[in-house]
């Protein structure tokens, strides 16, 4: 309306109480303003933008017919108004029911959150550079759809990284780049299962494989696991004839144990025997602490049965979600046609920019940098719990990745965790990531995503909410409430 009122006052003639809708408008300015042109040719664009407006080609400009202000505008909704939907499948209730991340309090990372590795020391500033690099120089062909299977550049980069630090075998042709891990199990599954298919999954174990499997109408075994990894003879007298296997041997998730090497060798047994395939997500390898790494199944694989899942949400940050698949090359043409008839590739900019981090070596330094944190981080974390838990909370020994398995000595996890949302922090019990009934109790206690001196000032509210959580639930919530206030 401001850009109408400047017409009026420039003598533009338009006026919707005497306007003729029949006959071209007339824009009469002074001869030698030039300014008043400007602003009259301004005023005119931006009225037929918003509809006030309307061109005929060869004729004119007219004032519209239907001018916006006497569209009907939507009435909004009374409040308490319902709208009663079908119920959903029941695929999309279990997937519904899934442990997810409804425990994160939000905001930026606090102590102990899982999953997240430490963006404060990401460099950003050259990761910039680098994507702005990659900006500039796109070209009209990029621009367009690209290779589903992903950038050639960064899946030659990712085979032979994996290659030199988890040795595996691969080309460049067996890597697919994917949206997130998450993105990849779903991918197989949607290949390889039928609904009803049997699959081994560990317990306790990652709720998004769960999801993955649920999504594929799978029926899941639960598979336990113990302190060697998952146990293959249990698994194999409960389903001999399971279509899928999925593992974190290198670092099981939740517990935080490595698959010794025998059960690994006894896992590709069964599968070459069964004509299974195995799933081996390796999310967070890339740090370990103490003892040397075994070699990835993938790197064992005599028989193509093993796909090989990665991520570079947890060696960079998450909102990149970007990760990779290795399949058998007898497999690649089925994975392109899955691939063009779902999400055809992730965006091309970040493939571009992580290719040229990786090729320049800033991947390798940065993964030297976060070890090197890491070590600080668990350490102050161990400290602090012994300092502030000691006889109520055990840490585990932590090897591999970015979290602690925490077992509570006679405290309700679900009591705790509860108490320490309402402090603050984030914890997750470790009873949430079982199939079945949990057979052990205690926490998730993430490290990577705060610096030591936030691990310890969160190490002290954990111990005020294990000890909240040992008083009557009553008198917990009244001083947690004056505490509040």
């Amino acid at each position: 309306m401001l850009l109408l009122n400047m017409l009026k006052t420039s003598n533009c003639g338009i006026n919707r109480a005497t306007a003729d809708l029949h006959r071209p408008i007339e824009v009469e300015i002074e001869v030698g303003v030039a300014w008043q042109s400007r602003i009259a040719n301004t005023a005119q664009q931006q009225l037929l933008a918003e509809g006030y407006l309307a061109a005929r080609h060869g004729s004119g400009t007219f004032v519209a017919e239907e001018l916006p202000d006497d569209l009907p505008q939507r009435i909004a909704p009374r409040r308490f108004a319902r709208t009663r939907h079908p119920q959903l499948s029941r695929r999309g209730a279990s997937l519904a029911g899934m442990p997810g991340s409804s425990r994160r309090l939000g905001g930026p990372p606090r102590a102990f959150r899982l999953g997240v590795p430490a963006l404060d020391l990401f460099p950003v500033r050259l990761w910039s550079r680098l994507v702005a690099r990659r900006l500039r120089a796109m070209t009209l062909r990029q621009l367009d759809y690209s290779d589903p299977a992903g950038f050639r550049e960064l899946r030659q980069a990712i085979a032979e990284h994996v290659q030199a630090a988890r040795g595996t075998t691969c080309t460049a042709d067996q890597v697919f780049i994917v949206a997130g891990a998450q993105r990849a199990l779903q991918m197989m599954c949607s290949l390889l299962l039928d609904p009803g298919d049997r699959v081994w999954l560990e317990d306790p174990g990652y709720p998004g494989a769960r999801s993955a499997l649920t999504q594929a109408g799978a029926q899941i075994v639960a598979a336990r696991v113990d302190a060697h990894g998952l146990d293959v003879v249990a698994a194999a007298r409960l389903a001999p004839d399971a279509r899928m296997a999925y593992v974190t041997p290198s670092n099981q998730f939740p517990l935080g144990v490595p698959m010794s090497l025998m059960r690994r060798l006894a896992l590709l047994k069964w599968a070459s025997k069964a004509g299974a395939w195995i799933v081996e997500d390796d999310y967070d390898s890339e740090f370990r602490y103490s003892t040397r790494p075994f070699p990835s199944l993938h790197g064992l694989d005599a028989d193509g049965r093993v796909l090989y899942v990665g991520t570079f949400a947890k060696s960079t940050f998450p909102a990149m979600r970007l990760g990779f698949v290795i399949v058998p090359i007898d497999l690649r043409q089925r994975f392109l046609a899955t691939r063009r008839a779902t999400d055809v590739h992730p965006p091309l900019l970040e493939q571009m920019a992580l290719a040229d981090f990786i090729g320049a070596g800033h991947y390798a330094t940065h993964l030297r940098r976060m070890r090197s944190a890491y070590r600080e981080r668990v350490e102050a974390l161990v400290e602090a719990a012994k300092k502030r838990c000691d006889g109520v909370l055990r840490l585990r020994p932590v090897q591999t990745g970015l979290h602690a398995v925490a077992d509570l000595g006679g405290v309700d996890e679900e009591r705790v965790c509860e108490e320490a949302a309402a402090r603050g922090i984030e914890v997750a019990p470790l009873g949430m990531y079982y199939v079945g009934r949990p057979t052990a109790h205690g926490l998730l206690l993430g490290f990577a995503s705060t610096p030591p001196e936030s691990l310890r000032r969160g190490m002290e509210r954990l111990a005020d909410a294990i000890n909240a959580a040992r008083r009557p639930l009553r008198a917990s919530r009244t001083r947690t409430a004056s505490a509040r206030s």
